[in-house]
């Protein structure tokens, strides 16, 4: 997990997991509308899986 997208990933959580796959961008997305903690703990953990 690099630095820019730790920082992506705070800033706009859908966009840091765009390669991740369709069905990450809308977990992100909805838990990003939602409320944006939640969404950047989702791509967060997203992100450190791999």
């Amino acid at each position: 997990m690099s630095l820019l997208r730790v920082i992506l990933s705070i800033l706009f959580p859908p966009l840091a997991v765009v390669d991740k796959g369709c069905g990450s961008i809308l977990i992100v997305f909805l838990l990003t509308i939602a409320g944006w903690v939640p969404g950047v703990i989702a791509a967060l953990i997203i992100l450190n899986k791999n």
